[in-house]
């Protein structure tokens, strides 16, 4: 499908270790902090949390481990509390890059990510400043083994999925952001807790760069994908 290119061509990540793999892991407790805060504590009638506990698993955070975020989330006086915060701006060649952010210092991520952005190029815009360039999504998505590709893609459309993409990689279910809570139900009760399941943003008008070029763009992505806050990052890049 076209509009997301980016998430192949851009959003690689390096290989997590040691300091990588704890900054990874704090990330996804910031999420499920968040998540249990402003839903229930339980994963099973709070589906944000839900997904994010998925994830955390998948990057095999130990169970103990989520559980006493979860706890510490909705303990009184005990943990952050994060703000959700979106950034926009304009990066290297022109391109429009969205991060979104869990913070407890909104001034502080904001003249980090300025600073970040003028140092490479670029120039943090205000809220909206780039957002009319992409569409918010609702995304799902499985692993491969889950179901064939028929099936799924018969059980999203049944569901009130827009569309889906199958390949090697896995099942990725699209929807619009009003459908996205009862077709994550449909296909939750069908194949299980997916493996990512949250709202995005797509890209409508993607500009493409040879790979010099993207260079200078994935510098950037990269140092924003580096700072503790940022959960999120999407950009219009295509590389050529």
């Amino acid at each position: 499908m076209a509009g997301h290119s980016h998430a192949k061509n851009v959003m690689h990540r390096k290989a997590a270790q040691g300091a990588k793999k704890a900054q990874a892991f704090g990330k996804l407790i910031r999420e499920i902090t968040v998540s249990a805060k402003i839903g229930l504590p339980d994963p099973a009638a709070n589906p944000r949390l839900r997904a994010a506990v998925k994830a955390a698993l998948t990057a095999n955070m130990t169970r103990d481990t989520i559980d006493r975020a979860i706890k510490r989330a909705v303990t009184a006086g005990q943990g952050e509390d994060y703000e959700e915060v979106r950034y926009e701006g304009y990066g290297p060649h022109g391109i429009a890059i969205i991060a979104e952010a869990l913070t407890d210092n909104r001034n502080r991520t904001g003249g980090d990510l300025r600073s970040m952005f003028a140092k490479n190029g670029g120039a943090l815009g205000e809220t909206n400043s780039v957002a009319f360039q992409f569409e918010r999504k609702g995304v799902l998505r499985y692993k491969p083994d889950i179901a064939s590709a028929d099936a799924m893609l018969e059980a999203a459309i049944e569901a009130g999925a827009e569309d889906v993409e199958s390949t090697e990689d896995g099942h990725e279910v699209s929807t619009s952001v009003e459908d996205f809570a009862a077709v994550r139900d449909a296909l939750e009760a069908r194949f299980g807790t997916a493996e990512a399941a949250k709202l995005e943003w797509w890209s409508t008008n993607d500009i493409k760069l040879d790979e010099e070029r993207a260079k200078d763009v994935v510098k950037l992505l990269d140092m924003l994908d580096d700072h503790d806050d940022i959960q999120n990052i999407y950009a219009n890049l295509e590389v050529e």
